[in-house]
């Protein structure tokens, strides 16, 4: 007996040291609550990624900003390009769709309930009820790639270029043989963009068996199975059978027919591309000829394995360890993959087909993301984050401007500030300096200092002149993009400083601080100024919450912007009177609901206790707290929308029990982490060191006791980012 006891314990404790960071990925999470991610397959930083479309309603009855919502329960298709926690709609187009028996092109009338869901990093399958087809999906890095599994008799496989998540006009569609489909189709509506903003997405779809018959049609049509050379007209739609010239217009398609004697499998392969369909087609045979569903998909899922396994924790539950790697999964989805195989992609604003070297990123969320997402890529994956601000600099190039929010080299200018100087100011003072930072530097001071036709810093003029934008001056959000422009005008001041440029850095620095001309000294807040210098009335400092409109400020309120000065805590820590009037204030937005974990005007404040010593069991508390509340392994285990991994880098940090509190500092604040331990791999061609290990130990109930820095204690709640990142263990004791 006792032999048996300890064979089957061997067998558990083996299966469970067999687990891999790969198999702790649910792709599920974010799926609902607004989260906006999908479970779709995808490779790391895909150009393409393949997603259940199951928002298929009447267009004058609105779209919403992703292609699945975990409670949607109709089926419209198989999308292939996509956006992954993004608040606004777009992409969402390519759909395929097996179905069997007749031939609807219609999508309400082919659309069907399913079951056996499943979803894992670089797969997704599912059993389409309405035809008992087993779908399966996965991805390379431009290609998508499908595998349905039909029953005997007629079966259809569908391209539907007609839907999508927003309503621009225009495609394009040719059947080159019968097992080739080429087209285009035009997307580009972000945040409901004017048309002129539109651009094309171009594809060649590939089956691995030829059709018996094929066509294409225009406006939905269902087709009662007769095969003809032409079905002319019945009312306005218009279905044409065998080869045919391209067809143009909006609600378009084509399809694939077949009849099958027995079970049959057929793969498609669909490689996508912002520049010609021709290499749209090198893209997918470049990465998948002589490669079938079952070789690709373990080559996506061995690189998915790869990226997460740069961190590797124990301890913690098993759903503590899903949704940490489900957050690390969501990180590397976006800033995506925007040039093809060979190098191509469509520059920013030129209307010219760049090439490079190295990888073109697209889907700069920057308004989220300098806050913590990019400092997460310079410890994890500072070749990502190296290439990602020379791609800034190269739309620096081609467009005269740095990135505000890029979407497929357009630039929507969504949200408020001037987000790209702070992350690369931040990079490049966390050692990460193999770009032209001259340039960058030349680029950021353009955009804080040039007052005329100034398209990142709307107000710029009247911010430099008065230090901060007022109610009346025009711009938008006053209160909210003051602050903003004073963090990037600090990050400039950073830069100069370690540039060897003392009157810009304090020319900056001074600037930075201009917030305080905002800070109502009664309230102990920042309150909308009038230009004559007034007070804005009448005020309500709790309106502007829960996206509500409000003057002065931008997705929030004044209690979410009270404290998003994150480069001059300390002196805001004197404005409110001391570090006891502060921790007052942060208790009351905790207290009375006034903090909002889904959004980022205040995504730090849990970790600014730590600037009040003896308080910083308050930033332990809370940051379990929130993890507990709006982290789980369910579809919807996000606090709202991820904001392109933004939501998902806060987790994985206060997992691993640090976060870097103020962008373009260099320093990280110290909280209790998740797991017993947390080893991360660092990229020695950018840290001297191989990795770096977390522990924790003591109590796991208790407050932080100790901390030791390679055996040492180490007097401080912060540490700066070379000395952690120099050391061998950062020692986390509890009571």
């Amino acid at each position: 007996m006792k032999f048996k006891i300890l064979f089957l314990f061997a067998l558990v404790a083996n299966f469970a040291i067999g687990q891999e960071p790969v198999d702790y990925v649910n792709p599920f999470i974010g799926t609902s609550n607004y989260g906006a991610t999908n479970p779709g397959a995808i490779a790391p930083r895909g150009m393409a990624s393949v997603s259940p479309f199951n928002v298929a309603i009447e267009k004058d009855k609105g779209w919403l900003s992703n292609p699945y919502v975990k409670q949607n329960t109709f089926l419209t298709g198989f999308t292939h390009v996509n956006l992954s926690g993004v608040g606004c709609p777009d992409l969402g187009v390519i759909l395929a769709m097996p179905t069997t028996g007749e031939l609807k092109t219609n999508h309400l009338d082919y659309g069907t309930t399913y079951t056996d869901e499943v979803s894992k990093a670089g797969y997704y399958s599912v059993n389409l009820s309405k035809y008992n087809v087993k779908t399966e999906l996965t991805a390379t890095t431009r290609t998508g790639i499908s595998r349905y599994s039909f029953p005997a008799g007629k079966s259809n496989i569908l391209l539907n270029l007609g839907l999508g998540l927003t309503n621009e006009q225009g495609a394009m569609v040719k059947i080159v043989s019968p097992t080739e489909i080429e087209g285009m189709r035009t997307v580009g509506s972000f945040c409901y963009n004017s048309p002129e903003q539109a651009y094309p997405v171009y594809f060649v779809a590939q089956f691995s068996k030829p059709a018996a018959s094929f066509g294409a049609w225009k406006k939905p049509y269902t087709y009662d199975g007769v095969e003809a050379q032409w079905m002319g007209y019945n009312g306005k739609t218009r279905l044409m059978e065998g080869y045919t010239k391209e067809v143009v217009g909006d609600s378009i398609g084509a399809f694939m027919r077949y009849d099958f004697k027995e079970p049959t499998a057929v793969e498609v392969k669909i490689g996508v591309s912002y520049v010609s369909i021709e290499n749209a087609r090198e893209n997918l045979e470049k990465e998948t000829t002589g490669k079938n569903f079952d070789a690709i998909y373990a080559t996506t899922k061995k690189a998915w394995n790869t990226s997460l396994s740069n961190v590797e924790v124990s301890g913690g539950t098993e759903d503590d360890k899903t949704i940490f790697y489900t957050a690390l999964y969501h990180t590397q989805i976006h800033p995506n993959t925007l040039n093809d195989y060979n190098g191509d992609y469509p520059e920013i604003a030129t209307g010219k087909i760049g090439n490079t070297k190295g990888t073109r990123y697209t889907v700069f969320s920057l308004w989220d993301t300098y806050r913590n997402y990019h400092q997460l890529m310079s410890m994890l994956y500072p070749a990502q984050q190296s290439n990602m601000v020379k791609t800034m600099l190269s739309m620096y190039d081609e467009n005269g401007w740095l990135p505000k929010w890029e979407l497929n080299s357009t630039e929507t200018f969504t949200m408020v500030g001037d987000p790209a100087s702070v992350v690369i100011a931040d990079t490049y003072l966390r050692g990460i300096q193999d770009f032209d930072v001259n340039k960058a530097y030349e680029a950021m001071v353009k955009g804080s200092t040039q007052l005329e036709n100034n398209p990142l810093r709307p107000g710029v003029k009247e911010y430099w002149a008065n230090g901060y934008l007022s109610v009346d001056g025009g711009t938008g959000g006053s209160v909210s993009t003051t602050e903003e422009y004073n963090i990037s005008d600090f990050a400039i001041s950073q830069l100069a400083k370690q540039l060897g440029k003392p009157e810009d850095h304090k020319k900056f620095y001074n600037q930075s601080l201009s917030y305080r001309k905002l800070f109502d000294k009664e309230l102990k807040l920042m309150r909308p100024k009038n230009s004559d210098g007034s007070w804005y009335t009448p005020f309500d400092p709790y309106k502007g919450a829960n996206f509500e409109k409000n003057v002065g400020y931008i997705e929030g309120n004044a209690w979410q912007y009270a404290f998003m000065v994150p480069h001059d805590i300390k002196g805001l820590l004197k404005l409110m009177g001391g570090k006891k009037q502060f921790v007052q204030h942060l208790d009351y937005i905790f207290d009375n609901k006034q903090y909002d974990m889904a959004n980022e005007p205040d995504i730090a404040y849990p970790f600014l206790y730590n600037y009040s010593k003896g308080d910083e069991w308050k930033t332990q508390e809370k940051v379990q707290q929130l993890i507990n509340e709006y982290f789980t392994n369910t579809p919807g285990g996000l606090p709202g929308n991820d904001d392109t991994g933004t939501m998902s880098a806060w987790l994985v940090y206060a997992m691993m029990g640090i976060y870097p509190v103020s962008p373009a500092m260099p320093v990280y604040t110290i909280t209790t982490p998740r797991f017993d331990s947390v080893t991360i791999h660092l990229d020695q061609k950018y840290y001297k060191n191989d990795k770096l290990i977390i522990t924790k130990s003591g109590n796991t109930s208790g407050k932080i006791k100790e901390i030791k820095l390679n055996t040492k204690n180490h007097p401080s709640y912060f540490i700066d980012h070379e000395e952690l990142l120099s050391a061998k263990e950062l020692e986390i004791i509890l009571e």
